[in-house]
């Protein structure tokens, strides 16, 4: 897919886990370079914010130990929304939902699917916004290893630390500068100036913070599923000229 669509440079970033990478066969005639890559889950303020890892060495001992305790904070995480659900007169949806995860591991798009699939909710994109979104009775982010703790997994790793989404947190971009500010006082290197067809004068805002702030620039789509046709990998816009792209230090 992403070849078809023009991409060369490519990262398979999924939440807390690279087993991705395990189960990859690569074309050696591809015209993809794949680059290995995870998103990690942490917390700033009381709120859920994503840690890209770019680059990275998958088989490496302490990213896989931070692995494992985000993956089991990641299931008690499950059952804790599972249980909220619950309250709201929606029968226990945990072994439905990791039914559907199979050997990934249990996000909240999988709960989103499950309350389309017993019409509690029209679409996934309802579903978090009346249950899973930022604020919304889903949104739980108690149980994940501290923001300096997941620079450090990926920093053993050998990789580079990208601060993923920012505008997707739905902070002033004063809060954002602060974010983004301890995340490098951290060990963070990078923020995704680009993610997805985002408008842009919001893109001249993230790069002017990146530039301010002395950080590495990356671009992703935020892709899911092969039905979000909005976030396709590749349907993009470009970096703006006047940041520096990650590839650019690998």
């Amino acid at each position: 897919m992403a070849a078809s669509y023009g991409v060369d440079v490519l990262a398979i970033t999924d939440h807390d886990t690279v087993n991705a990478y395990k189960q990859l066969v690569v074309d050696p005639d591809s015209t993809v370079t794949l680059i290995p890559g995870i998103e990690l889950s942490t917390s700033w303020q009381g709120r859920s914010i994503h840690v890209v890892g770019l680059n990275i060495d998958p088989e490496n001992s302490e990213l896989l130990g931070g692995i494992t305790s985000q993956q089991q904070a990641r299931d008690e995480r499950a059952k804790t929304i599972a249980e909220k659900l619950t309250r709201l007169n929606i029968e226990d949806p945990y072994a439905a939902v990791k039914a559907l995860a199979g050997n990934a591991s249990i996000g909240r798009p999988h709960f989103a699917k499950h309350l389309v699939d017993i019409g509690k909710v029209r679409d996934v994109q309802t579903a978090f916004r009346k249950y899973l979104g930022s604020g919304k009775i889903g949104d739980v982010t108690q149980g994940w290893a501290s923001m300096t703790e997941v620079i450090d997994w990926i920093t053993a790793a050998g990789g580079i630390p990208v601060l993923a989404h920012p505008a997707k947190y739905k902070f002033t971009m004063t809060k954002l500068r602060a974010l983004l500010a301890e995340f490098k006082e951290s060990g963070g290197l990078g923020v995704e100036v680009v993610c997805g067809r985002q408008e842009p004068g919001l893109t001249k805002r993230l790069a002017a913070i990146a530039i301010d702030l002395d950080l590495l620039a990356s671009s992703g789509s935020d892709f899911h599923h092969p039905d979000n046709k909005w976030s396709r990998p590749g349907g993009f816009p470009a970096l703006p000229d006047n940041v520096i792209p990650v590839w650019d230090r690998w």
